[in-house]
């Protein structure tokens, strides 16, 4: 297997080139500058690539265990932990007014690309605890905070988020677990949770879970869901958290693939907890955690695309295979097969482009909190929304394909466990489903992003990318991308009122078409951008014309069947199936 190299010339190129940086951060008032950020990936990469890259494979072979009711972690998981939290990486983008360093977020979604590149069940740990810290700074109180936060935000703590119950997955209205108000204005929850990342550990610390439940008095449905959280320690006399609350880990999932992130069924006997927010508004709270987590998990099949492409290519350029083109030469390396070609192509499209795309959308969330004018925060965080479901699912969707073409590369050498390939595909599939399936995803980009403002948010952002193609003139893939942006905006005007189920038939075809539109955007400002002979801005240039030959033409077919309605999807009756 082959080191992996961090992206920072990548990195470089987005911040300094395309994204404008350094004119965000002066907009927004952060004191931070592109010679800073590449400085601080730098680090970041070689910690992701020295510490954490050399972990992922035993982590998977060994996997966690459930010893005397703890969790035990792969050997060396616990020492990178500390390490991790003694280098600051865990406070990286945290509010400073919890002890965090206030970091631009476009920093931590590249080091969380780097985390899933190199390590995904480890970067689970920081990623989720950093979710939870979200949720309690928007939503508990001031002595909730004071109390949970701090250690949190530093990694002392860890967070986890505890929503899924054996008979409520994404319908959340089903969920059975239950809250009792206490006489001293604490709660005892009772119910069980399963598939709970980051459930437990031995990383020493606490392990903060954020629980759905419902108070005795709560109406039917969603609308009776509270939040709240319950920690794994309680505070003793002294004020040190070293009681056992009443809460254990029942089992560990089997599951295909993250084998050293230790996901957990959950089990709550009258645990003590806190209620998080106001009674019977706890999905609201929740989804504070929910949408910063979509964008993590998005950022995972960034992740693990960049890694399996670089393993890919590796190997391309060594193993011999074949004859060449002429015939005159062989063997040759299968690099200089079309076939191989094309599936690197295909993978490196889809990851440059996304981590371009990934930069802007955390540019727009630094905006949303940062910017002096409300109208331009409220507009970024419209945005922000907007592009959440497109980021999670599309990413995730073309980073798992990524991963197989990658394997598909070493043929029957990816299909064995020495080269590593196999644990990509596998550790890969996950993020299509968690943390709301792609399905979900699609719909809620249908269903409710769409509607935004009326419309406005999506028009806005479709003006955005229409004056980008203006500007890049004759460039290929703007062109292309044009073509695909009028299609983009007919499809999006024929779904406008549609009922549920033509909305169910469109959505997946839908997202994808967004997504492609959104690529093929970052592909014409990365083609303006890179005009000098260089050999990175040579390979953005072809890179972007192989995305606009071979790629966006696919905008053309998703067109045609969202345009086909629901009738071939609905006639065949359910028993027939």
């Amino acid at each position: 297997m082959f080191d992996y190299v961090p992206p920072i010339d990548d990195y470089r190129f987005l911040l300094t080139h395309v994204l404008g940086f350094d004119r965000a951060m002066a907009e927004t008032g952060q004191e931070v500058d592109g010679d800073l950020a590449v400085a601080v990936l730098e680090e970041a990469g070689r910690m992701c690539a020295q510490r954490l890259h050399p972990l992922n494979r035993h982590g998977d072979e060994q996997g966690c265990r459930l010893v005397d009711g703890g969790v035990v972690t792969p050997a060396g998981f616990p020492d990178a932990w500390r390490d991790f939290v003694a280098a600051g990486w865990a406070s990286m983008s945290a509010d400073p007014a919890h002890g965090g360093q206030g970091l631009p977020f476009i920093l931590q979604l590249w080091l969380d690309e780097m985390l899933s590149a190199t390590n995904l069940s480890f970067g689970l740990f920081p990623g989720l605890t950093r979710g939870a810290c979200e949720a309690i700074a928007a939503h508990a109180s001031d002595a909730l905070k004071a109390t949970w936060l701090p250690p949190m935000v530093s990694g002392a703590w860890t967070g986890a988020m505890a929503l899924t119950e054996s008979g409520a997955g994404t319908d959340l209205a089903l969920l059975k677990t239950r809250a009792a108000p206490q006489a001293d204005g604490r709660y005892a929850v009772t119910g069980q949770k399963i598939f709970i990342s980051s459930g437990d550990h031995d990383f020493g610390g606490n392990v903060i879970h954020l629980v759905l439940a419902r108070l005795p008095d709560a109406p039917e449905g969603v609308k009776g869901i509270s939040l709240f959280l319950v920690p794994k320690y309680l505070p003793d006399a002294q004020g040190d958290f070293t009681v056992r609350n009443s809460m254990s880990v029942g089992a560990l999932e089997k599951k295909m693939g993250i084998h050293a992130q230790p996901t957990c069924v959950m089990n709550y006997d009258d645990a003590t907890g806190w209620l998080v927010g106001e009674p019977h508004k706890g999905l609201a709270a929740m989804f504070t955690m929910m949408n910063a987590e979509r964008l993590m998990v998005g950022v995972q099949g960034l992740g693990v695309a960049g890694a399996a492409y670089q393993q890919a290519a590796g190997y391309a350029r060594e193993r011999l295979q074949g004859r060449s083109a002429d015939g005159a030469r062989g063997p040759v390396a299968i690099i200089e097969h079309a076939d191989v070609r094309r599936m690197l192509l295909n993978i490196r499209a889809f990851v440059e482009a996304g981590r371009a795309l990934g930069g802007w959308t955390a540019l727009q969330l630094d905006r949303a909190h940062h910017h002096p004018d409300a109208a331009e925060r409220a507009r970024a965080d419209a945005l922000v929304a907007l592009l959440t479901p497109v980021v999670k699912a599309a990413f995730t969707d073309m980073g798992f394909e990524s991963a197989v073409q990658a394997q598909q590369v070493f043929g029957g050498h990816g299909y064995i466990r020495e080269w590593g390939m196999e644990q990509y595909v596998r550790d890969a599939r996950i993020a299509q489903i968690y943390e709301g399936t792609n399905g979900v995803q699609a719909m809620d980009l249908v269903g409710r992003k769409l509607a935004l403002a009326d419309g406005l948010v999506v028009e806005g952002y479709f003006d955005l990318i229409m004056a980008d193609l203006d500007a890049a003139g004759t460039i290929l893939v703007a062109a292309r991308t044009r073509d695909a942006l009028a299609l983009l905006r007919d499809a999006t005007a024929a779904l406008r009122g549609a009922g549920v189920t033509a909305t169910g038939a469109a959505a997946v075809d839908y997202l994808r078409l967004f997504a492609l539109v959104s690529l093929g955007w970052m592909w014409t400002r990365m083609a303006q951008a890179a005009q000098d002979d260089s050999p990175l801005h040579q390979a953005k240039r072809a890179v972007a014309d192989y995305f606009a030959l071979r790629v966006l033409p696919q905008a053309h077919g998703l067109a045609t069947g969202i345009a086909a309605g629901e009738a071939s999807i609905m006639a065949l009756a359910a028993d027939a199936f």
